[in-house]
């Protein structure tokens, strides 16, 4: 016991009233591992029970981590205090270099508080569908600096928490009821337009992942340079992969077009020559 106690009494080093031993190093790294110990049992109580909806579950990621960012932040300073280094003497000694840094830093500290607000307001979670800067992303993870997020090419992006929270973002899972897209189409001059509405109606029909079957409507646009100008209105859940169904539904269009005859146009321009025959 007594070569226990010797270990911890230890002294590394000695500066002026101060001194740093063993016994500061070891009470540092247990309280890091009780802070990681307790993060590890609080996020098996949070996500113990499965099958909650994806709002609950984002609901319960952002209380994760605000508890991780907290408990995080009293670790340090109960490390600095641990180490005898007390807060408020080192921000008087480093306060002109706090100044110079804190000036650096403006984006990377909008960033963090945008980041809390994120967390903290709720207003976006993770798993939402976004539309930022005319790109449409799935948020996938929400940080105190940046979040992520997968665009529609399966790319991750890294996104400053400050866009999210400063800019015009469309959040298309917030939407009240399912989401209604369209798809235009023009067809040759003489088509039977009646037929054609028949079609696009029943070509959405046929694809599986249209809601609202009642809702969907084809409207006879207008009469364009070189088609008449059509516009099938469906509605879909499938927000974030509605790219690849409104292809899926063109080529279900595109197929019952060729089966009734109906001509999708090429552009066509009248050119009129007019010649001088008058004698010089």
């Amino acid at each position: 016991m007594e070569r226990i106690n010797d270990f911890l009494t230890f002294e590394i080093f000695h500066v002026g009233d101060y001194s740093f031993t063993v016994s500061k190093i070891v009470s540092a790294i247990m309280t890091i591992l009780i802070a990681i110990v307790v993060l590890w049992v609080v996020k098996k109580l949070l996500f113990r029970k499965k099958g909650k909806s994806r709002f609950e579950r984002s609901n319960i990621y952002s209380l994760y981590q605000i508890l991780k960012y907290v408990l995080w932040i009293i670790a340090f300073l109960m490390i600095l205090e641990i180490l005898g280094l007390k807060l408020n003497v080192l921000l008087a000694g480093s306060a002109a270099l706090l100044v110079g840094i804190g000036l650096g830093l403006q984006s990377t500290f909008n960033n963090f508080v945008s980041g809390i607000i994120l967390l903290f307001e709720g207003t976006i979670k993770v798993g939402d569908v976004l539309e930022i800067d005319g790109d449409v992303v799935q948020l996938r993870k929400i940080g105190l600096r940046t979040s992520e997020a997968l665009n529609r090419d399966d790319i991750v992006i890294i996104i400053p928490n400050s866009v999210i929270t400063n800019n015009k973002v469309i959040n298309w899972t917030h939407q009240s009821r399912k989401t209604r897209f369209k798809i235009n189409v023009g067809v040759a001059y003489g088509s039977d337009v009646e037929l054609v509405l028949k079609v696009l109606k029943d070509s959405a029909l046929e694809h599986p992942d249209i809601s609202d079957r009642s809702l969907i409507n084809a409207r006879f646009l207008d009469f364009g340079n070189s088609s008449l100008d059509f516009e099938l209105l469906f509605f879909s859940d499938n927000v974030f992969r509605i790219e690849n169904l409104k292809s899926e539904i063109r080529r279900i269009i595109n197929r019952k077009f060729t089966e009734n005859n109906i001509t999708i146009p090429f552009p066509q321009v009248d050119l009129h020559i007019k010649s001088d025959f008058r004698e010089k």
